[in-house]
């Protein structure tokens, strides 16, 4: 059975990973799904986003990545510095560092910024539909990241407004959640201009 209710079900260390948490709009568990099949069938499931900033002279850069090539959707697509899903039972905090690590190999405090649900058609028949949580964090470290080859293909720092620009230009070289996260980014930068 690809859904299973969540109360009664228990992942174990074998099955961790695979099943992704159904919510309801309002961010309520509502049952588990294997990830692909959630996204053969558009099934509302919690998600997360990470967005990494510098400062660079009096503004910030933000940490862009480019998904490897594999991926089993949007490979080779510009995003944000992680995204995924929480496995069940997981808080969003400790799932994002996780990944954050997993995939580029560095951990930094997190802040929740917002959330948001969207909808997206991909191009090899899956659908993104995910209640997205989105979260920053402030990379202090000159170092050039040294990020896992078999999640991420390249990584760049941009400013806000040429990453704005770039979508606009070029919409299909981003994952399309990229765009209303980034919103939630910017308007946090802008309320907050200190960061830790």
């Amino acid at each position: 059975m690809s859904i299973n209710s969540f109360e009664n079900n228990i992942v174990s260390n074998d099955t961790i990973g695979i099943n992704v948490v159904l919510v309801n709009e309002h961010d309520e568990p509502v049952g588990l799904a294997e990830k692909l099949f959630a996204h053969q069938q558009g099934l509302l499931h919690r998600a997360f986003s990470v967005f990494i900033v510098r400062k660079k002279n009096d503004d910030y850069e933000i940490l862009l990545q480019q998904r490897a090539q594999h991926k089993y959707h949007c490979g080779g697509l510009w995003t944000n510095a992680c995204c995924s899903h929480p496995y069940a039972k997981e808080n969003i905090e400790t799932a994002a560092l996780r990944r954050l690590q997993e995939e580029l190999g560095f951990s930094v405090p997190l802040q929740k910024v917002g959330t948001f649900i969207y909808h997206a058609k991909l191009d090899n028949d899956l659908i993104e539909h995910e209640l997205d949580h989105v979260l920053i964090g402030v990379y202090n470290d000159d170092t050039e990241i040294n990020f896992n080859t078999e999640e991420v293909m390249s990584y760049r720092w941009a400013a806000l407004p040429k990453i704005n620009q770039e979508i606009t230009d070029t919409p299909t070289l981003f994952t399309p959640w990229l765009l209303p996260a980034l919103a939630l980014v910017e308007e946090f930068l802008r309320d907050n201009k200190k960061i830790s």
